[in-house]
C-alpha cells in the first residue's frame, strides 16, 4: 500500500500555492534544499515523479495535482478533527486571530467583538487590518484564523481550501464638493459623472473597484489624482478636486474625520439606478468553521451584516 505523508503533502501544497522552492521554504521555516528533499521521498513513496523541470524551475506533475486533490479531503478532515478536540478541551474558551481590511474594522469586526464580549467573555479574538488581496495570505499560511476580504479578490468557491461566508453587498456612494452643479441634482447616475475628474487609489482592489464600476456605467473614469486613505480622498473632493466612489460601510470613518475637519464640504450621494456594490466575504480554512469558537464569531459577523443591510435599505 501506498505510504502517505501529511508533512510532506503539505509541502508539496504549499509549492503549489507560493510557486517557487525558494518561496516555500520561507514560508515553511525550512532551507530550500530540505524541501527538495522531502518532495524527493514524497515522489519515491507514491511511485510517481510530484517534480518536472521547467525552465529554471519547477512545477507539478499532474500526478501531482491528482494526488493533491484527494489531500485536501484530508487537510479538511484534520481541520474538523482539530476542531473538534478544541471544543471539547477548550469549551467557550478559544483564541480567534481575524484578519480584516481597513473599513471591515470598524463597521464589521469590532461591533461583532463587542457582542462577543458580553455573550461569550472567555472568548479571546485578536484583530489584525490587512489589505483585502492580502488577508487570504494570511489565512493560507496559518497567521489568521479567519479572513474578511472583498469577492472580487477572493478565491474561487470552489477553492478546496477555503470555506466562504458571504456577508453583505456595500453600496458604493459618490462623494461631491459642496456646491458642486450635481450635488442636488435628482435622480443622479454614475454615467452622469463621467466627464469629471476622478480620485482613488493607483493600483490594488479600490482601483479596480473604482474603474469597474464605472465601465458597468458606460465610461473609463479620468484618474485626476491618486490616494488610498479615505482622509486624503475627502479633502480632496471638498478641494473641488474631484469625485470618488466611497463605500457605505465607511461611513463611520468618514464621521470621524468630518469632525476633525477634513470632508464638511462633501456631499455625499445615493445613486439612484445603477448603484455599484462591493461583496465583502468572510473565509476560514475548509474544516475550520467547525470549531465552536470561529463558528461564534462568524455567527457575529454574519448578525452585525445583517444588522447594517436593514439599515441600509430602510
Amino acid at each position: 500500500m501506498t505510504e502517505w505523508d501529511i508533512k510532506k503533502l503539505q509541502i508539496l501544497r504549499t509549492l503549489r500555492d507560493r510557486g517557487t522552492v525558494t518561496a516555500t521554504a520561507e514560508a515553511l521555516l525550512m532551507t530550500p534544499s530540505a524541501v527538495s528533499q522531502q518532495l524527493t521521498n514524497l515522489s519515491r513513496q507514491l511511485g510517481v515523479p510530484v517534480l518536472e523541470a521547467h525552465g529554471r524551475r519547477v512545477r507539478l506533475t499532474d500526478a501531482a495535482h491528482l494526488v493533491l486533490r484527494h489531500a485536501e479531503a484530508v487537510f479538511a478532515q484534520l481541520e474538523r478533527a482539530e476542531a473538534e478536540l478544541d471544543g471539547y478541551l477548550r469549551g467557550e474558551a478559544g483564541r480567534v486571530r481575524v484578519a480584516a481590511f481597513s473599513t471591515a474594522v470598524p463597521a464589521l469586526v469590532v461591533p461583532a467583538v463587542q457582542a462577543l464580549r458580553s455573550a461569550h467573555p472567555g472568548l479571546d479574538l485578536r484583530v489584525r487590518e490587512a489589505e483585502a488581496a492580502e488577508a487570504y495570505g494570511l489565512l493560507t499560511a496559518g497567521d489568521v484564523d479567519l479572513a474578511l476580504s472583498l469577492a472580487a479578490h477572493a478565491p474561487t468557491a470552489r477553492d478546496p481550501q477555503f470555506t466562504r461566508v458571504p456577508l453583505l453587498a456595500d453600496p458604493l456612494d459618490v462623494a461631491l464638493p459642496v456646491g458642486h452643479p450635481l450635488a442636488d441634482a435628482p435622480g443622479l447616475r454614475l454615467a452622469d459623472l463621467s466627464a469629471e475628474p476622478w480620485i482613488f487609489g493607483g493600483s490594488g482592489p479600490w482601483s479596480e473597484i473604482t474603474t469597474a464600476a464605472c465601465e458597468a456605467a458606460g465610461f473609463v473614469p479620468e484618474q485626476a489624482h491618486s490616494a488610498a486613505g479615505w482622509t486624503a480622498i475627502l479633502a480632496m473632493v471638498e478641494a473641488g478636486m474631484g469625485v470618488a466612489l466611497v463605500p457605505r460601510m465607511a461611513a463611520a470613518e468618514r464621521r470621524t474625520e468630518a469632525s476633525r475637519g477634513a470632508g464638511r464640504g462633501v456631499v455625499m450621494r445615493v445613486l439612484s439606478a445603477d448603484q455599484p456594490r462591493r461583496h465583502v466575504v468572510a473565509a476560514v480554512r475548509r474544516g475550520a468553521e467547525e470549531a465552536p469558537a470561529v463558528a461564534r464569531v462568524l455567527a457575529a459577523l454574519r448578525q452585525v451584516a445583517v444588522q447594517r443591510e436593514t439599515v441600509q435599505q430602510s
